[in-house]
């Protein structure tokens, strides 16, 4: 049995992506330097380029990893519970729990970081819109969904109040890393739900 020519990879392509993912996070994509990447996918720069490709691609794909997460974490949150305001909550919360971690408050990801770039670097900047308006689809799904098993008024604007409720999901990301308390971002979660299910006035 012939074995496969070539050495094997050294490196798990999901971890590396992890690791480059925490920095961009933190530094944003023009200050994260290769040698930043370098240092900690644990990976020398020609290595780098030839598994993934230059800076702007790999933040891409860190990007694409960090939104895979968020998703899932919708999936546990928003179509996990049938209450559309206890659904609402949770979803906020979890966000709020991803905003908060690590040794200083980051915010998400995508907002921290891909809104400065986006200006300069037209294929993230279609990453960005494309997330925004996945979002705005997907809650506007749920939110149609409550709708129709009667929770909102028959009358209520699904795709209005999407767009709403991400509003408060980036406000939240925008006031954590700022550095507001995670206490003080609660009770603006608790009022934002109210006012995202408000009955619309006739």
């Amino acid at each position: 049995m012939k074995r496969a020519r070539g050495r094997p990879r050294q490196y798990d392509e999901a971890s590396a992506i992890q690791a480059a993912g925490e920095v961009f996070w933190i530094k944003g994509f023009s200050a994260a330097s290769l040698d930043d990447l370098s240092a900690a996918m644990g990976m020398n720069r020609p290595s780098i380029y030839r598994a993934f490709g230059d800076k702007e691609a790999i933040y891409r794909k860190a990007l694409l990893q960090f939104g895979e997460g968020m998703e899932a974490a919708f999936a546990q949150t928003m179509l996990a519970e049938n209450d559309i305001r206890k659904a609402l909550g949770s979803f906020y919360r979890e966000a709020l729990a991803t905003y908060t971690s690590g040794q200083q408050p980051r915010g998400c990801m995508v907002m921290s970081t891909a809104v400065a770039a986006a200006t300069c670097h037209p294929e993230i900047q279609a990453d960005l819109l494309k997330v925004i308006r996945d979002l705005d689809h997907k809650i506007a799904l749920r939110l149609e969904q409550a709708r129709d098993a009667g929770q909102l008024e028959p009358s209520y604007d699904v795709v209005g109040r999407a767009a709403i409720a991400q509003c408060l999901l980036h406000s939240l990301s925008l006031r954590a890393r700022a550095g507001e308390t995670p206490s003080q971002l609660r009770k603006m979660i608790r009022c934002g739900v109210e006012t995202i299910l408000a009955r619309s006035e006739s």
